[in-house]
């Protein structure tokens, strides 16, 4: 395959900049068509980015002889569907995260695209960043000794769009997004922990809607330990009065301290609590780095760290922490 001609299913606000150019910019990649359903914004798109092609409907895209890999660009609600129709088409697959509404919905989006023989992608971007990837050499090098604790943190305040009931946005809609902005952001920090230290194995947690603002937890707290034995702690609450954005990880010589977001320095603290920092500048269209992976492991030139197994892993966990409060406020409809 000399190159891989991309289709993109919902192109929205993700695709204008962070990763929508990307696909015609790296070698042996085209972009061929795109697709939304509002015709005149889909058509829109594909004129500003110069594509050949758009649709109003997924499967006029998906079916489109021309496009050999589909990217699927659309709240979570629809991943499941689009996936399966994809792979049914024989089309190379890669979905925005989080990868599904639930777990289960993870697993057949894996067992089907394994018996159409396609590859199946998710967005974890952050996997093929280069502080991210300084990061994991510095754990996997000894430079901290033995990863013994992890802690997280985040927060953020309620902005006024969460305020008016009957406008919400999609992502605190869970028979939409699966959740709130844990699931939207946490999903984050989760696969990036699952890509530095390994699998998480165990969890415990709790779930809250403290401004009751709308369906979804704005609150959630966990502990979990890797399959290393790990042991980790986590906090994330979306209705604070300040922001935070913090995961530490301590081993027996010293630390490491970063933020998901953002490109902020990379805080590495030795024995003596010598401080060591790293830059790194976050490339303007930051899933670049990881498609280029998606497009080599597609061609059989290389491999994609972020794959349909990897991702399963991450709603596991998000699963396993909001369970409690979904079987509660049934905040979750399966279709």
């Amino acid at each position: 395959m000399q190159k891989v001609r991309w289709g993109i299913i919902g192109c929205g606000n993700v695709t204008e900049v962070k990763s929508g150019p990307a696909f015609y910019k790296l070698e042996n990649s085209e972009l061929v068509a795109v697709m939304r359903r509002n015709a005149d914004l889909a058509k829109d798109f594909a004129k500003r980015h110069n594509i050949r092609k758009w649709y109003s409907d997924a499967e006029s895209l998906i079916n489109d002889p021309e496009v050999d890999a589909v990217y699927i660009a659309t709240p979570p609600s629809t991943h499941k569907k689009y996936t399966i129709l994809a792979a049914q088409a024989g089309k190379s697959v890669y979905v925005e995260k989080p990868m599904a509404l639930t777990f289960e919905e993870c697993n057949e989006m894996i067992a089907i695209c394994r018996f159409q023989k396609v590859p199946l992608f998710v967005a974890y971007y952050r996997r093929a960043l280069p502080r991210f990837i300084k990061i994991k050499a510095l754990i996997d090098s000894g430079a901290i000794g033995i990863p013994r604790i992890v802690n997280c943190m985040q927060f953020r305040e309620m902005a006024s769009i969460y305020q008016d009931p009957d406008n919400l946005p999609w992502f605190v809609k869970p028979e939409i997004s699966g959740g709130g902005l844990f699931v939207d952001l946490a999903c984050h920090t989760l696969d990036i922990l699952d890509f530095l230290l390994g699998k998480i194995t165990s969890i415990k947690g709790h779930a809250h809607s403290q401004a009751k603002a709308y369906p979804a937890e704005d609150c959630v707290s966990m502990s979990f330990m890797f399959e290393n034995h790990i042991q980790g702690v986590g906090i994330w609450n979306f209705v604070a009065s300040f922001r935070e954005d913090k995961v530490e990880i301590i081993g027996t010589k010293g630390k490491i301290v970063f933020a998901t977001f953002g490109d902020s320095p990379i805080s590495y603290y030795v024995e003596n609590n010598q401080l060591h920092q790293y830059h790194f500048e976050n490339p303007k269209h930051i899933q670049m780095p990881f498609i280029q992976t998606v497009i080599n492991n597609i061609q059989g030139n290389g491999s994609c760290s972020s794959t349909g197994e990897s991702a399963a892993r991450t709603s596991w966990v998000i699963d396993e922490v909001l369970k409690e409060y979904r079987a509660a406020s049934n905040t979750i409809s399966h279709k």
